[in-house]
């Protein structure tokens, strides 16, 4: 696949939005039907004001569950690197000499253009939205849309424009070809005066299913603040664009309005609640569960669920979610002995969360998984949250295809029956236990003693084999005993864009900063003695009944770090576009993801080898789009004056 060039012109007045006037259904949910486009007078109606609440909702299908926006946020951190199958648009994100980050690849474009038409959509409502007879209540769902986008625009370029043609946070009906970029203070405090009149104004319960919330609100409201302070301090030097002075001596405030705004949210949940295990956040059965504040959504539905009659379900475009294919590997390669004496794929291409459509995009960092890591062996013993985060046991399933044989020929020569387990990633310290000479010479397995299925230890992950990422996976309804029709396709659930957990990492992140160690441990603790909690092992696929609570919250250190809080948040965030946003907020990125170790793009290679990044403190903000500055009617001295220094010519 070429890379993929985003060509976007800021803030043209006419947004397509895909989304219908519609604001209620029989079901209470947003019912978000195509539309074509909104005009400049669609806002002097109730119903076209209604019509642009949900628009805000639906904009986040055309990011969140993009595989290339995933990517932006994933690939070149402490997370992930690019797999085998990767093209350019993952190699350029991962700054190891393979590719290179410039002004037309994926990474510069990420959600520019979406994230500008919405923020233009929100202020359309907010200047209408009163004399139209608007409830502040409703009013306060596009203050906070705007801020939400403006957030991600800030921390994504540094400065952007407040002007979008008509005025600082003004609705735009022409399309501008000139644009001056405003400093990032006084972008913040654009976000920071839009979510503090959407905590006062936004109701504690949601108006319906998915709607936004005063606690919504808080958490990013606590996100910003505690962004803003860590921008303020800037322990690392870091530059900024455009040039403007920040005082440190403020940042300690910002901390400060950043934990008190994180505690108002988890002692007012309101109807937000932890799950009880970690599992029970990201199984596809209990999708929008109390713990998911917002998300991008998405049902079976064709027509209507994603955004648009016919569209996507397969094409690896937005709106459909298809991010989950990336970060799987081609699992089906597998080839087995059946008892025929015929070889068969013993497990094949499902619509289950557990496996879906492979794509080898994107490897997790073997150094993850090893001593020292987030994962290693003595964090897999005790946290529930690696069997809730990873696939790590292949089941058969080829009898799902219709394939009457009855067992396949696994390790060490045993039978291997429907729905057991053929292969197996195991703990690092189980790697001297394992013989990888002799077993599957194609794929690179090994056996061990006494088992039936096929291991690596994942000390070998490598760029062509890898546990998947099972939280993001695909689940379908309508798989009726086989493997499903529509394995290829994007996944029909939700994409979590926000979880009442992060109040807490939130919150301790700040006390950290505060010098506030017991309280942030308090907060810590809170989410490792769940993750002790475990009622189903989703590798296993069987009900258990495990609680090391205890374990995990003796195991918490004494001294919270931020590099602790950074371990933590991947544990609870793994894989889900979190990642980058983390390590530039805390200026850690160069010092975490600097180098990282992966065996190669074979099946048969098992050796981890080093590599280097190189992430230049410039790269902590990203271009501007080509497609934008392509696109504006300035001189070429005043575009390359626009566009952050790292990336210009």
């Amino acid at each position: 696949m070429k890379t993929k060039s985003i060509k976007y012109i800021l803030a043209a007045g006419l947004v397509c939005c895909g989304l219908s006037t519609t604001m209620t259904s029989c079901n209470n949910v947003l019912d978000e039907q195509p539309r074509s486009q909104f005009d400049p007078t669609f806002f002097n109606t109730k119903a076209g004001i209604e019509g642009g609440l949900t628009s805000l909702y639906a904009h986040l299908r055309y990011f969140y569950g993009n595989g290339y926006y995933l990517n932006t946020l994933e690939t070149g951190t402490d997370e992930y690197t690019y797999a085998q199958s990767a093209d350019g648009n993952f190699k350029d994100a991962d700054l190891s000499g393979v590719g290179s980050v410039t002004p037309s690849s994926t990474v510069a474009g990420g959600a520019w253009g979406t994230l500008f038409a919405n923020i233009n959509t929100a202020s359309g409502i907010i200047e209408n939205g009163a004399e139209a007879g608007i409830d502040p209540a409703l009013l306060a769902e596009a203050h906070f849309f705007r801020a939400f986008d403006y957030f991600i625009l800030v921390q994504t370029y540094g400065g952007v424009p407040l002007d979008l043609g008509a005025g600082e946070l003004k609705f735009n009906t022409s399309t501008v070809r000139t644009s001056v970029r405003n400093t990032v203070p006084e972008v913040y405090a654009a976000i920071f005066s839009d979510l503090e009149k959407a905590v006062n104004d936004l109701p504690d319960n949601p108006r319906l299913t998915g709607t936004a919330t005063k606690n919504l609100a808080r958490l990013y409201l606590s996100k910003a603040y505690l962004t803003y302070a860590w921008w303020l301090e800037n322990p690392n030097n870091i530059p900024t664009f455009p040039e403007c002075s920040r005082d440190a001596s403020q940042a300690n405030s910002y901390f400060q309005k950043a934990y008190d705004t994180a505690m108002a949210a988890i002692n007012n949940p309101g109807p937000y609640a932890l799950q009880p295990t970690f599992y029970d956040v990201n199984v596809a059965t209990n999708d929008r569960n109390s713990e998911i504040m917002l998300y991008a959504d998405h049902d079976e539905d064709e027509k209507y669920g994603n955004g648009g009659a016919g569209y996507g379900w397969g094409s690896g475009g937005s709106p459909e979610n298809f991010a989950y294919w990336m970060e799987t590997w081609n699992y089906t390669e597998m080839i087995a002995k059946a008892a025929s004496g015929n070889t068969i794929n013993p497990i094949q291409r499902e619509a289950v969360q557990a496996l879906g459509r492979p794509w080898t995009r994107m490897a997790p960092i073997a150094d993850n998984f090893m001593e020292g890591g987030v994962w290693e062996d003595a964090v897999k013993a005790i946290d529930s949250r690696y069997d809730a985060t990873f696939t790590l046991r292949y089941h058969t399933n080829w009898q799902k295809s219709g394939n009457t044989e009855p067992y396949v020929i696994g390790a060490n020569g045993e039978k291997v029956y429907p729905n057991e387990v053929y292969f197996s990633w195991v703990p690092e310290s189980e790697d001297s236990k394992i013989n990888y000479t002799g077993a599957d010479g194609k794929l690179g397995f090994g056996e061990m003693a006494g088992r039936p299925d096929f291991v690596v230890a994942v000390n070998h992950i490598s760029r062509k084999k890898y546990p998947i990422n099972w939280k993001i996976g695909i689940y379908r309804t309508d798989n009726d005993g086989g493997l499903g029709s529509k394995v290829n396709g994007g996944s029909p659930r939700p994409w979590n864009v926000a979880k009442f957990s992060e109040l807490y990492l939130l919150g301790a992140e700040a006390a950290v900063k505060l010098g506030k160690n017991e309280e942030a441990k308090k907060l810590v603790n809170v989410l490792r003695a769940r993750a002790g909690k475990q009622t189903y092992s989703q590798n296993d696929d069987k009900a258990v009944s495990v609680d090391k609570s205890a374990e995990m919250v003796a195991a918490t250190p004494a001294t919270i770090t931020i590099d602790f809080i950074l371990d933590e948040r991947s544990r609870e965030f793994w894989g889900e576009g979190y990642r980058w946003f983390d390590l530039v907020r805390t200026q850690k990125w160069g010092e975490r993801a600097g180098t990282y170790r992966i065996a190669g793009a074979g099946y048969t290679d098992k050796d981890l080898q080093t590599v280097k990044r190189d992430i230049p403190a410039g790269y902590y903000i990203r271009p501007i789009p080509q497609g934008q500055l392509d696109g504006m009617e300035m001189t070429e001295e005043e575009k390359t004056a626009y566009q952050n220094p790292a990336y210009r010519n």
